[in-house]
């Protein structure tokens, strides 16, 4: 049932992006510097591209940059859960080690229950 919802769900943002696509064709110049500083900086780059190519690029470039801004972010919980989780398995082979030791005289019948409860 959530399958086909999120199915839905991505069928009505492709249909909206397709549609705002074909509503906004018409060509729009993107220039690197303004006009005002052309004579102080020398040549200009310029494109001239759809409208709607420039909306969603822009789109698409800012959820790059937050999801590569989120990644740096939270590179230091990361590295302390990798931390932790290595710790851990540090800590229940000792474990395991100790109850080896604990059981190394004892009967093996007994080493057996004493390990289960």
């Amino acid at each position: 049932m959530i399958r086909y919802l999120r199915y839905a769900f991505l069928a009505v943002i492709g249909i909206t992006l397709v549609s705002v696509s074909l509503a906004n064709r018409g060509p729009v110049t993107l220039k690197l510097i303004p006009e005002g500083l052309e004579p102080l900086m020398g040549q200009n780059f310029q494109v001239t591209l759809p409208l709607f190519i420039v909306v969603l690029g822009g789109v698409a470039a800012g959820l790059v940059i937050g999801f590569i801004w989120e990644w740096m972010r939270e590179y230091k919980h990361r590295r302390e859960a990798a931390q932790r989780g290595r710790e851990a398995k540090k800590l229940a082979r000792e474990v395991d080690r100790l109850k080896e030791e604990r059981h190394a005289e004892k009967d093996d019948v007994l080493a057996i229950l004493d390990k289960t409860g």
